[in-house]
């Protein structure tokens, strides 16, 4: 009876002794919270001071939070934690460079890897503008409350200074270019700057925003042959203007609530119930235009295979969207990425089988001469 006794006021000891330590332990990581220490849920592990090693991520929102804390504004200004908006604009620059390619040759690595810089600068200037036109806006939408020209984190001259260094950068690439290049590529200035604002003119801000995304399938082809050919970069830019009907028409559908009550349009509120017709619409326009771009230039087999995988995903993409769900609009969104980079490797694979069709082509001709 002693012995039963005795453990049961050792275990209410141990019990006590592990709750004042529970207690003990979570007062300093309330106090570390109040003052603004980092959560384990905010992009850092939970861990205690001394413990082996970090988890290295390399996410481009861990890259942003682990730079300097006077630069993190800037840097999610240009959207660099969010990526999928330069891939959107990068990608169709790469379909062009790779079309004008010689065939049997991969695309030109050094304009590849200059136009994924310029994709850089240019997005982020024109994410620049947009926050500097939308910051009244933005205030009042829970998504975009925390952009930083909204939140305070950047006033809009030092938005407006950035900007233009942004611009000088942007500038600087595009002189790398010849000079039909320079001329084409500073013409999309103007769509650049104004295509922020058609949110309060039109219900047709995504096909401003088409416009201006693709233009690197104009400016990717003259990089390359000195002038656009347009029987193959009007195809080009055309099917990419689809293209971003097609996605941000699905980005749009996350804020139509917030859009309809700010009184700002899109193709999400034109649309309504409506959007996957639209969209199924859009993505058989897409993949018309993108075929004759690629009769233009003569592509082979693998270009082909790849349009028959982009209309596979893009009738999944649409068939399962759920336009009232936001983190399914994302979701599909994003998926976008993986189409564009289908179509890249089809234009790659399909001009690499060229230099064959050619090299079979010049043996028969030789085998008939000979005989």
């Amino acid at each position: 009876m002693l012995g039963l006794h005795g453990a049961g006021i050792a275990r209410s000891f141990l019990a006590g002794a592990q709750a004042w330590l529970r207690g003990s332990c979570s007062r300093p990581l309330a106090l570390a919270r109040a003052v603004g220490a980092p959560r384990a849920g905010d992009g850092q592990p939970a861990s205690r001071p001394g413990a082996p090693g970090r988890r290295l991520s390399l996410s481009a929102a861990a890259v942003v939070n682990s730079a300097p804390r006077p630069l993190q504004p800037y840097l999610r200004l240009m959207r660099l934690d969010k990526p999928i908006g330069t891939w959107l604009l990068y990608l169709p620059c790469t379909w062009s460079i790779s079309l004008a390619a010689e065939p049997g040759c991969f695309p030109d690595w050094y304009l590849l890897s200059l136009f994924g810089t310029g994709a850089v600068l240019m997005r982020g200037a024109g994410c620049t503008i947009n926050d500097m036109w939308d910051q009244d806006y933005d205030k009042k939408v829970t998504r975009t409350a925390n952009r930083p020209i909204a939140a305070g984190d950047i006033s809009t001259f030092q938005s407006f200074v950035f900007l233009g260094g942004q611009l000088t950068l942007a500038l600087g690439v595009l002189l790398c270019l010849n000079y039909y290049s320079i001329a084409l590529g500073a013409a999309s200035l103007l769509l650049v700057i104004t295509y922020p604002l058609m949110k309060r003119i039109t219900y047709w801000p995504q096909l401003a925003l088409g416009l201006t995304f693709n233009w690197g399938a104009l400016l990717g082809w003259s990089a390359v042959q000195g002038s656009c050919d347009p029987s193959v970069c009007l195809p080009l830019y055309f099917s990419g203007v689809m293209w971003t009907l097609i996605y941000d028409t699905i980005y749009a559908h996350q804020d139509k609530r917030d859009d309809a009550l700010l009184g700002l349009k899109s193709t999400a509120l034109r649309f309504r119930e409506n959007t996957k017709q639209w969209l199924s619409g859009f993505g058989v326009a897409m993949l018309g235009a993108l075929s004759l771009a690629g009769v233009s230039c003569d592509q082979t087999a693998p270009y082909y295979a790849a349009l028959v995988a982009v209309g596979a995903h893009l009738a999944h993409q649409i068939y399962t969207l759920d336009i009232h769900r936001p983190e399914d609009c994302w979701d599909k969104f994003t998926s976008n990425r993986t189409v564009g980079l289908l179509i890249f490797v089809g234009i790659v694979l399909g001009n690499l089988c060229k230099e064959k069709k050619t090299e079979d082509t010049k043996k028969n001709t030789d085998g008939r001469v000979a005989n």
